[in-house]
């Protein structure tokens, strides 16, 4: 099989494809052939080595994608062979909270993940994928998507009539969007894109804030609120917005910290969080039921997630510049 390494050196230059024997699967495992992936930015800095330096090499990155059964284990029903699959981001994460024993079988870093050919995985590490997606909406699912209804339904305990707010238009948030409108919340959307924002007030948002016109985005959530401020904030900025959600969200309110992508370190003036009742939660996708919980959802209500672009087997590279672009809405998938 083929397969993508990072082999001696991290780097996107780095990245490169390489012929592996085909994986046999041992008892309780399944043999997946891969139909299509889809990239994090956790991906990104794994392949940069920003995420863990010390990860060992060589790894298959890339943490999400869907194939087809196409052969099985021993104790394992041939009734399988044929369907298709997800793994799920961690795969000994299967229920409960998490554990760092737990974390440490997340696919794409430490253990080989998704950008190969073939995969083998454990019949317990995966779920069905819902029949009305195509294979590249089904692969957006173990991260963005688990990480969204974990932080708007599982521990957002978002209902209908509540404020979210969303930090930008990638993949968590576009998730965030389809779940808070799924629930009957007004969604809040930020972004620096006129356009992207158009979008999502099709998606199902109901208002959007360009924050490179309005750097005062925080006072205006609370104006479209009347001063209350937002029930819960999808906060993927990290540091380099938290002061600006801790403005814009209500008192009592939840901050879900899921990203970094306006850095990891800044001054934070702490104040508001105390004397406001604020809860931050900070948010590491989810377990496997629910994984499942959410698929439920999905086909209840044949929820579409959003694909930027989907690229060829051989144009990964191209799919990771377009991520470092920051051009895209939603996300951004390979098929095998």
């Amino acid at each position: 099989m083929k397969a993508y390494i990072i082999d001696e050196e991290f780097g996107l230059e780095n990245l490169r494809v390489v012929d592996r024997p085909d994986p046999e699967p041992g008892p309780g495992q399944l043999k997946l052939k891969m139909r299509a992936v889809s990239l994090n930015y956790r991906d990104l800095l794994m392949v940069q080595g920003m995420y863990n330096p010390k990860q060992p090499l060589p790894l298959i990155p890339c943490s999400d994608g869907v194939g087809e059964v196409v052969e099985v284990g021993d104790e394992v029903d041939q009734e399988w062979v044929g369907r298709r699959v997800i793994p799920i981001f961690a795969q000994g994460w299967r229920s409960g909270e998490p554990t760092r024993e737990k974390l440490k079988t997340a696919l794409g870093g430490p253990l080989d993940g998704t950008l190969a050919e073939q995969m083998v995985v454990d019949v317990e590490s995966v779920v069905e994928a819902p029949q009305h997606l195509s294979d590249a909406q089904a692969a957006t699912l173990p991260c963005a998507g688990v990480t969204a209804w974990n932080a708007v339904v599982e521990q957002g305990g978002v209902t209908a009539g509540d404020t979210v707010l969303t930090l930008g238009t990638g993949g968590v948030s576009t998730f965030a969007v389809k779940f808070g409108a799924m629930l009957g919340a007004r969604v809040i959307v930020t972004s620096s894109s006129d356009d992207k924002l158009q979008q999502v007030l099709q998606l199902g948002a109901d208002e959007g804030i360009n924050y490179k016109a309005d750097d005062t985005w925080d006072d205006t959530v609370r104006e479209l609120t009347d001063g209350r401020g937002a029930d819960l904030v999808v906060e993927v900025g990290g540091a380099g917005t938290l002061q600006k959600s801790i403005r814009a969200v209500r008192v009592g309110g939840q901050i879900s910290l899921i990203g970094v992508l306006a850095g990891g370190e800044q001054p934070i003036n702490i104040v508001p969080v105390l004397m406001q009742n604020i809860r931050i939660q900070g948010v590491i996708v989810g377990h496997r039921e629910m994984f499942e919980r959410m698929n439920r959802a999905i086909e209840h209500n044949e929820m579409v997630p959003v694909v930027d672009r989907v690229f060829g087997f051989d144009e990964v590279r191209e799919a990771f510049e377009r991520m470092i672009g920051g051009a895209h809405l939603g996300k951004i998938c390979v098929e095998l």
